[in-house]
């Protein structure tokens, strides 16, 4: 029998918060860590593949916790980067629905800080921040985390790598009798380092089905393409997805920068994130790809941590990832939820070598996704050519002269006969053009 989150010690107003967001069944992670954070006092260590519930685990527990009655500040969640911060405040409001005397603030980098100073200044029970802007804010004496009960580490493996020096001055302000819950997506040796150094003895460990969870519901595949063919093969599938959401990982901000531009050009329905844009254009884009406005986003793996964003139908890897940690996240974005989604690799010859180890490591299978031939590839370019004509818009300071001169040289053709001339004349300017023409002379001569 399925459990429900009264079987788990969830109160019913927290219970009312989860019900408005039609949530009524937990996770693998939520029933193992729930119960624990609420009946014990040990620290925790909670391993998890990335889309399996952790900001519920450790955010119903917590806001349980809660003194209402005490007006500093309980609990201090930090997030590696601000778009996990906003998702993890959000959420937690969400949870909060019913529980108007909780205050949550959220204090991440990369927006002006000076209204997050004065939001402090207000009776606050629990903060979400990243290291960076929450070590800024206790040099400057606008935040009191002396007595704080509960650290909350979410996606500490990002943590502990990128920015180790703020999680280190932070770590020096808090007390020592404090409850620590670590969360993470692996068990990396600098995870295990930071558990040694600033936890307790006694540590719990909680491990969610890391064989199945991680990667339920993905299907991992991989194309095998030549430099100069990448970007058709990249065009051609995302045209077959039209309709679909989904996300282009990128390794470096250059990269992202000139797939976006390509992918305007071809009148794509896109946006793009890297650690370079201010942060209102990253969260202009995000806010537009969240709520439908662009279908695909291309980014670098800025985007890939813990971002749960519903209903993405694929992940592209338009460059394998270094590590296996990263394609763990960068696949995580798909199939959320219990859905089902796609991740496709695309790889160059010398490449395809490591993806038996990224199969042995990870404990997936890739299947070859059938790569577009030679002739589907120009069709698609001549879609793609179409979809351009189509959406352009009219040029409004050409001459009526001009026009008229135009519209003579036409107006004798219906427009069945005036698209068979344009379409000719496209593909008289392509490949598949003058393949076909090659072909019909090859005939003709044969005859």
């Amino acid at each position: 029998m399925l459990k429900r989150f009264s079987d788990l010690g969830i109160n019913e107003q927290l219970q009312q918060g989860l019900a408005d967001l039609n949530i009524s069944v937990p996770t693998d992670i939520q029933e193992k860590t729930i119960p624990v954070i609420l009946d014990q006092k040990e620290d925790v260590v909670a391993l998890a593949k990335t889309g399996t519930g952790k900001t519920a685990a450790f955010g119903l527990p917590i806001l349980q916790l809660i003194n209402i009655e005490k007006t500093t500040v309980q609990a201090i969640i930090l997030a590696p980067t601000r778009e996990l911060g906003q998702q993890i405040y959000a959420d937690l409001v969400s949870y909060a629905g019913h529980m108007s005397s909780i205050s949550i603030a959220s204090v991440c980098g990369g927006i002006p800080i000076k209204p997050q100073i004065e939001r402090l200044q207000s009776n606050t029970h629990i903060v979400v921040a990243t290291p960076g802007r929450l070590a800024d804010l206790i040099e400057r004496k606008a935040i009191d985390i002396k007595n704080i009960d509960y650290f909350i580490l979410d996606e500490a493996d990002e943590m502990v790598v990128a920015l180790k020096e703020g999680l280190d001055s932070i770590i020096k302000e808090i007390p020592k009798k404090r409850r620590t819950f670590l969360f993470t997506a692996t068990m990396s040796g600098a995870i295990k380092q930071l558990v040694q150094n600033y936890m307790a003895k006694q540590v719990i460990h909680i491990e969610a089905d890391m064989e199945t969870i991680g990667h339920q519901g993905i299907d991992h595949q991989y194309v095998v393409v030549e430099p100069i063919e990448k970007l058709d093969v990249l065009l051609h599938f995302l045209n077959s997805k039209e309709g679909q959401r989904g996300i282009i990982f990128c390794k470096t901000k250059a990269a992202v920068n000139k797939l976006a531009k390509n992918l305007a050009i071809n009148k794509f329905s896109s946006g793009a994130i890297h650690g370079s844009l201010t942060q209102g254009i990253r969260d202009r884009i995000m806010g537009q790809f969240r709520e439908g406005f662009i279908d695909i986003l291309v980014a670098t793996d800025l985007a890939a941590r813990g971002l749960d964003i519903k209903e993405i139908s694929y992940v592209v890897n338009y460059h394998l990832p270094d590590t296996h940690d990263t394609y763990v996240h960068r696949s995580g974005r798909t199939a959320r939820a219990g859905a089902t989604g796609l991740s496709l690799t695309i790889l160059q010859q010398e490449e395809v070598a490591g993806i038996a180890n990224f199969e042995k490591v990870l404990g997936i299978n890739f299947k070859q996704f059938k790569k577009a031939d030679a002739q589907s590839i120009e069709e698609n370019n001549g879609l793609l050519w179409a979809k351009k004509i189509f959406k352009t818009k009219p040029n409004r300071t050409i001459s009526e002269e001009f026009r008229k001169e135009i519209r003579t040289i036409f107006h004798h053709l219906t427009k069945e006969e005036l698209i068979e001339k344009v379409l000719a004349h496209h593909l008289a300017q392509t490949s598949l053009g003058s393949t076909k023409q090659d072909d019909s002379k090859l005939k003709n001569n044969k005859k």
